[in-house]
Order: C-alpha cells, then sequence, then structure tokens
C-alpha cells in the first residue's frame, strides 16, 4: 500500500543521511574490537554510547561476569570482557521491540586486515563492515529516523550492544533472555543474505572441549607403561565424526586437537575441541546424549575425560509467529519497492537466545554483504539507506498496530 505522508518523511529523513550512516561505519571499522581484544573493545563501546546518547532514554554500560575457557593445558581460567551497552527507551509504552548487535569481531588484535576499502564494483570491503558495524549504524539510523514520528510516542524499546557474540554470547547471554522475556518482538542487525533476504529457520550450535589425560612415559625405555591421550583423543575425534549422517539435519565438527610434544615422549594431555549444529530441541537432545556416550567408552583404563561445554545457542524453529513477522516484515518491503526472501540457515546469532526467550524477531536486519568472517568481508553501500528504511518502517506499523505485535508474540506459547 501507499507510504503514509509520516511514514514519506522517515523515508526521506533516512535518504538524505546515506553518507552519514556510512560513514559512521567506515570509522568504527577503522577499530579493530575482536572478541578478545580489550582495549579495542573499549575504545568501540565509548563510541557507541556516545552514538546511543543521540536518541531519548538512559543509557547505561553493564559490566559483564568472566566466563571460564580451557586452555590448551587443559585448565580453566577467566575470560574478562568489556561492557555491554543498553539503552531504555519509553519502557511504559504499550509495545515493546528489542533491538540487538554486537560490537566484537572475529579479527584478532593484530591483524593487517584494518581499514574499509572501496572496491572497483562499488562494495565496501573492511572488517566488520558488514558484521555488524555496519549494521548498527543502520540500526542507530532507523531509530533516530524513527523518533521524528508522532506514532513514536506508542513504543518504547530497548536496545542491547555486546561485546562477545562472535564466541557465543557466554557472558551477554543472562542479558539477552531477560531482554527476549520482556518485549513483543525482536529486531537483531546480522547482514542480510547476499540478496537482502532474511534468515529463518536457524539450526542450535554447540561448542564442546573434551580434556583427555593419560599418562606421561619415555616412549623408548617405558612406552608400555605409558597411556597416550593423544592417540585416545584422536580416537574419540574420530568416534565423533561418525555421528555425522545418522540424523537428518544434525553435523558435528571436530574443529582443533590440542596436544603432544617431544617425540620420545608419551603424551598424558589432549584437548579435543568440536561444535554440533542440531535443527531442532529433540535433535540436540540427541547429538548430547551421542557426545557424552562417546566420551564414556573414550575413557580407557588409566585414561580420565572431562567435558567442558554444550548448546549455547537454542535452535530457532521457523513457526507460526515466526512467519507472521517475516509476512509483515515482506509487506512493507514491497511497500518501499523491495523484495524479501528468507530460507533456513546452518549459523547462528543472539537471535536463538532471544528464540529461546520466547521473542520471535528477524535477524538479518542489517546491511547486504558477503563474505565474512574472511579478508573478504563486504557490504553494498546503498543498502545502508534500503535497510534503515525497512526498519524504520516495521517499527512505524507496530506503533500504529499495523503490525500487531502482542499478537505475534502470543502465538509463540501455540507453535511448535
Amino acid at each position: 500500500m501507499p507510504l503514509s505522508q509520516t511514514e514519506t518523511a522517515v523515508m526521506d529523513a533516512i535518504a538524505a543521511r546515506e553518507a552519514e550512516l556510512i560513514d559512521r561505519a567506515v570509522g568504527w571499522c577503522a577499530i579493530s574490537s575482536g572478541s578478545r581484544n580489550l582495549q579495542g573493545l573499549k575504545t568501540q563501546c565509548a563510541l557507541l554510547a556516545d552514538a546511543l546518547a543521540g536518541l531519548p532514554g538512559e543509557v547505561s554500560r553493564i559490566a559483564l561476569p568472566p566466563t571460564q575457557e580451557v586452555g590448551a593445558d587443559g585448565a580453566l581460567r577467566d575470560q574478562p570482557h568489556t561492557d555491554a551497552l543498553r539503552l531504555v527507551v519509553r519502557p511504559e509504552a504499550p509495545i515493546q521491540v528489542a533491538l540487538t548487535g554486537h560490537y566484537d569481531t572475529v579479527y584478532p588484535e593484530g591483524t593487517r586486515f584494518l581499514a574499509v576499502r572501496r572496491r572497483e564494483d562499488g562494495a565496501l570491503q573492511g572488517p566488520g563492515v558488514a558484521d555488524m558495524k555496519g549494521g548498527i549504524s543502520v540500526m542507530l539510523g532507523a531509530l533516530e529516523a524513527f523518533e521524528r514520528a508522532p506514532e513514536a510516542e506508542r513504543l518504547g524499546y530497548t536496545v542491547l550492544l555486546s561485546p562477545d557474540e562472535e564466541i557465543g554470547s557466554p557472558a551477554s547471554a543472562p542479558l539477552l533472555a531477560e531482554l527476549g522475556a520482556g518485549a513483543h518482538l525482536g529486531m537483531t542487525y546480522e547482514p542480510a543474505l547476499a540478496d537482502g533476504g532474511l534468515a529463518a529457520a536457524r539450526k542450535g550450535s554447540a561448542n564442546w572441549h573434551a580434556v583427555v589425560r593419560g599418562r606421561a612415559a619415555h616412549a623408548g625405555r617405558d612406552f608400555a607403561s605409558g597411556r597416550n591421550a593423544l592417540a585416545a583423543a584422536a580416537r574419540l575425534a574420530a568416534r565423533l565424526d561418525s555421528l555425522n549422517g545418522l540424523r537428518d539435519g544434525v553435523t558435528l565438527n571436530v574443529a582443533r586437537i590440542d596436544g603432544g610434544g617431544a617425540l620420545n615422549v608419551v603424551p598424558d594431555l589432549a584437548v579435543v575441541r568440536f561444535n554440533a549444529r542440531a535443527p531442532d530441541a529433540e535433535s540436540a537432545r540427541w547429538i548430547e546424549a551421542e557426545v557424552r556416550a562417546a566420551c564414556a567408552v573414550a575413557q580407557e583404563p588409566d585414561v580420565a575425560l572431562v567435558l567442558h561445554g554444550g548448546f549455547t545457542r537454542p535452535p530457532k524453529p521457523f513457526n507460526a509467529a515466526q512467519a507472521a513477522l517475516f509476512a509483515a516484515a515482506q509487506a512493507s518491503a514491497a511497500d518501499l519497492g523491495q523484495t524479501l526472501r528468507w530460507q533456513p540457515s546452518g549459523g547462528v546469532c543472539e537471535g536463538n537466545n532471544l528464540f529461546a526467550a520466547g521473542l520471535p524477531n528477524i535477524d538479518t536486519l542489517g546491511v547486504r554483504g558477503g563474505e565474512i568472517h574472511s579478508e573478504r568481508e563486504h557490504a553494498w553501500p546503498e543498502s545502508f539507506v534500503e535497510r534503515g528504511q525497512l526498519s524504520a518502517l516495521i517499527l512505524l506499523r507496530a506503533a500504529r498496530g499495523e503490525i500487531d505485535a502482542p499478537a505475534i508474540r502470543a502465538q509463540m506459547g501455540r507453535a511448535a
């Protein structure tokens, strides 16, 4: 249907700020903010706090507790995290929306991939330009324009920006659960698919670390008294890999084995690190049971095994509530002259966590781009306005009740 006068004004306001939306993201990309780069994350956090302060409401920094990680020596160590940022606007409004994003990237401190450049085809190539510093700029641009509309008073929202999404949100997961429990719909700014489409159903994701301990011995003089932890770890890895293909949609990736040393020493320690993906809760329970069974078999005489980890992102099926929300987004996109499709994804994000808390959400509202998590990561500059306008129109129509957010949320309790 044709846009209203207010909608047109908001869309025009976003279009007029195209260069600003792009330049803001490009500036942020110059800051190295890998998930372990605490100083870079602190710098990025401060800039984002300043940007959020331009919106109404209260900005707060939330100190995140350290989380534990398994080192190559099998020991548990604390991993510190920088603050999460939260902006709360009109919490008393009858419609509440949760908007999330992350300001960490996959590029570690010391990476050579440090700046955005414009490719010959016009794409912007740089660290985090799609995933998701470009997405955060789009989110803020949509909110800044939305605040110009009189309908804004009918809708409240909470923005949560976290520093640990690329490592599974171990510290921010409780905040995501709390946020998801208190809103009617969610909007997350992972990059869109290459054609601007959305990720629909998402698999769940689990990360495990199996610490295998044996007994060291001289490989020549006393080989028989040794218990080779690395060999036991290799057998466990093979057993885990054999689970692939046994259940539809379930995959298990043995990603790394730490251990071993001098060639004349029977190794007494190894750490097997692996990831599993499951399309639904029943499949997740199946793979958890199979992993435990494989680890039990791996515990030979005088070889001990301790398993750490599990599912950090629950499955996100495409249920009736999701279908209703996506249809509403598709209709809004059509009114903007955009074609919006969706398809399932094996990837995971904060949208999985929000869904597990009962919140229907669209989690690929960020810029159009591609080849994320590589030095070829890129975003298309024209998509900053496209995606900002789509988000703003969804917010306007939710505020007016044309997108019935409470009714969509209510379907979560009835749909599988």
